[in-house]
C-alpha cells in the first residue's frame, strides 16, 4: 500500500466572482454585471481546468452558472437594444409621413 497525502481543494475565487455579478446582473447591474460575470467565469474555468493535480480546484459549477446568467442577460439586453432601435426608425419614422 502506498501512502496518498490528502488532496488539498480549494474554490476558485474568480468563479465565486462569476456567479455573485451573474445574480446581480439580474437585479441591481444588468449590463455590467453580465460583463463581469462572463469574463470572470471564462477566467475561473480556465484556472480550474490549468490547476496542478494535487491541488484540486473545485468551483466549475458556479463559474458555468455565472457564464449562462451573463450570457443570456447579454442576448436579452442585445435584443432590447435592436427592438427599441428598430422602434425608434419603423415607430417615429412612419408618424411623420402620415
Amino acid at each position: 500500500m502506498s501512502y496518498q497525502p490528502p488532496q488539498r481543494s480549494t474554490t476558485s475565487s474568480m468563479a465565486v466572482v462569476s456567479l455573485v455579478f451573474g445574480i446581480l446582473t439580474w437585479f441591481m447591474l444588468p449590463f455590467v454585471g453580465a460583463l463581469i460575470a462572463v469574463i470572470c467565469g471564462h477566467l475561473a474555468r480556465a484556472e480550474i481546468r490549468r490547476a496542478p493535480i494535487d491541488q484540486r480546484m473545485e468551483g466549475d459549477g458556479m463559474a458555468l452558472t455565472g457564464l449562462v446568467l451573463g450570457y443570456v442577460q447579454l442576448a436579452l439586453s442585445a435584443l432590447m437594444l435592436v427592438f427599441v432601435i428598430a422602434m425608434l426608425v419603423f415607430g417615429f419614422g412612419f408618424a411623420h409621413w402620415h
